[in-house]
């Protein structure tokens, strides 16, 4: 089985469209029928809930948070079958829930390691589902698959002309601790890969740096909703690069709700926060102030297993044909964090 799988976030690159099983031009995988898949997840992204479902939430401190080390094989399937929000053609699109691996050692139970079974039990017979683009374990949302490789080479030059031309095409959802000091705007740093330090900014590179790994990176965001000093923001990531999102967020002093690597680097006197060497703050649980435990209903310990806040929650797609209007493809919030936007009363307008 091949697999194209490019890092990012801490895991992999998420693709930025869906086809629905008509690209013109030859060595293209023929459209299958299409089995059955829940409409869920074409609903819009509605913070302020009115479902008893949506009321209920605040019982629980991170409700439908998914524990893969106490999953099974079969109950991962399950529960990934019913995380499908579109099956078109040889393209299967999931609803990854946070804390899945795509990858992993051999043994461990992944997304890629029960690709077999999910093969069969989506009724693809013997074309067997490979990773086209997915995110990393610790973000939710949107997660590509294929059963046709000449599809999935198609898609990856489609999107990598995208990111050439600098049009976004995948929009996350995050809660931050901190509100940015502008409404939106861009965020532009220069990121390398340590081993020990994890992904840290670079000041200047040179010449030098960009041959040896450092890339300029580049986001757009967009503050939704503010609330108890916290904000729901948008983010477009422009490049690809390892927990670009995370990073760029600490830089504006905001990190993201159960950022547990990075948020360190974000220091607090007299109510100022500024901007640690990140080459000398090691990564720790995220420490939230009092105020912002309670309005989370949360004790110290439960915030220490906060999951990061981070979802995949729109993708634009290109229509089947040239000339077709382009496509948007949503996935529900995880429960978790619907309960964290009732909370902190971030509201979208």
């Amino acid at each position: 089985m091949r697999t194209s799988l490019t890092r990012e976030m801490g895991g992999y690159r998420v693709l930025d469209h869906l086809w629905s099983g008509r690209w013109r031009g030859s060595g293209v995988c023929a459209p299958r029928k299409v089995v059955g898949f829940g409409s869920e997840a074409r609903r819009q992204l509605h913070p302020r809930g009115s479902s008893k479902r949506s009321r209920s939430l605040g019982n629980q401190p991170f409700p439908g948070l998914l524990q893969p080390e106490n999953l099974s094989r079969e109950e991962l399937i399950d529960v990934l079958r019913a995380s499908v929000v579109d099956q078109k053609g040889p393209l299967v699109t999931l609803n990854k829930p946070q804390g899945l691996p795509v990858t992993g050692k051999p043994g461990e139970l992944t997304l890629f390691s029960v690709l077999p079974e999910l093969s069969q039990s989506l009724g693809l017979g013997e074309q067997e589902l490979q990773v086209v683009q997915a995110s990393g374990k610790e973000t939710s949302g949107l997660v590509l698959l294929s059963s046709c490789p000449q599809t999935a080479s198609r898609l990856q030059k489609f999107f990598a002309h995208s990111r050439r031309a600098q049009r976004p095409t995948a929009t996350y959802c995050a809660v931050t601790d901190g509100i940015p000091a502008t409404s939106e705007g861009k965020i532009q740093a220069a990121l390398k890969l340590e081993h020990i330090d994890g992904v840290v900014p670079v000041k200047s590179p040179s010449r030098k740096d960009i041959l040896e790994g450092v890339k300029r990176t580049l986001s757009h965001f967009r503050v939704v909703a503010t609330g108890s000093g916290c904000a729901l923001v948008q983010l477009q990531p422009l490049t690809v690069f390892p927990s670009q999102l995370q990073v760029h967020m600490v830089l504006q002093l905001c990190p993201v709700l159960g950022d547990h690597r990075y948020s360190a680097r974000v220091g607090t006197v007299l109510g100022q926060r500024f901007l640690l060497p990140a080459e000398s703050t090691k990564p720790q649980r995220q420490v939230l102030d009092e105020a912002l435990l309670r309005r989370l209903c949360l004790t110290p310990s439960q915030a220490a297993q906060l999951p990061l806040h981070l979802h995949l929650h729109r993708l634009h797609l290109p229509g089947p044909r040239p000339r077709d209007a382009p496509i948007e493809l949503l996935a529900p919030l995880p429960p978790y964090f619907s309960r964290t936007l009732q909370c902190l009363g971030l509201h979208q307008q």
